[in-house]
């Protein structure tokens, strides 16, 4: 899925495959949606690595591992979501519990994540 493919009906099912997995927390399946060099910062990662970016697919899923590994499963509802088709960017406003954030992902031609950041609030 290109990015020149990628339109709103590619980021609707997108958006719905991601709460699903994230619903399942099933990390393996959200990391696969991201490019190997892919960047994400998040103010939660500073908080349990010391640094707000964290670099490499791989380095993402262990974060995410530890971050949420103890969970088995997420009440995670999608309170709305915008897609930007010229700069390949899709923002997702969320809620997990009490916890609010919108969060916006780039994505490179190939249809793969390179950079997410997650903004928090009440």
């Amino acid at each position: 899925m290109g990015a020149q493919a990628m339109n709103r009906a590619t980021i609707e099912r997108f958006v719905a495959a991601w709460c699903a997995s994230w619903c399942r927390v099933d990390i393996d399946a959200v990391v696969a949606h991201f490019a190997d060099n892919a960047q994400m910062r998040s103010p939660l990662a500073l908080t349990l690595t010391g640094s707000p970016l964290v670099t490499g697919a791989e380095n993402i899923r262990a974060y995410w591992r530890k971050a949420y590994g103890h969970i088995e499963s997420a009440d995670l509802k999608i309170l709305g979501w915008s897609w930007d088709e010229a700069i390949a960017r899709l923002t997702v406003w969320w809620q997990l519990g009490d916890t609010r954030a919108s969060e916006f992902m780039d994505f490179d031609d190939a249809g793969r994540v390179v950079r997410s950041e997650a903004f928090y609030g009440k």
